[in-house]
């Protein structure tokens, strides 16, 4: 059975920015079964709704501003900043300053594809 995963060369410019909720989308950078990486791109004031899931979730700041809440913690980041997410956290976040967030899951989010 061949595994699922994503061409070896993703160009920016070929991929589609897909929507996930009102002022987020989302671009898929690459994946196998093991491991997705995930550009997100946020307008000023964008939420990403508080949730959970069974992944583990790294995030980098690319740009912008982000308040980010896991296990009820918060926490505002910025550019160069990062955020560590273990499975099953629930975690959100709400967009003071438009940016980029890098997220990688482990394992792929089936469900983005």
């Amino acid at each position: 059975m061949e595994r699922t995963r994503s061409q070896t060369f993703i160009r920016k410019e070929e991929k589609v920015w897909e929507s996930a909720g009102d002022g987020v989308v989302r671009q898929i950078m690459g994946y196998d079964g093991q491991v997705m990486l995930v550009k997100v791109k946020f307008e000023k004031g964008a939420v990403g709704t508080l949730h959970a899931h069974y992944h583990t979730q790294t995030t980098y700041v690319e740009s912008g501003i982000f308040e980010f809440s896991v296990n009820g913690e918060k926490q505002i980041v910025s550019a160069g900043d990062g955020v560590y997410i273990e499975p099953d956290a629930l975690h959100g976040c709400t967009c003071l300053e438009a940016g980029i967030l890098i997220d990688c899951f482990s394992p792929m989010r089936e469900s983005f594809l």
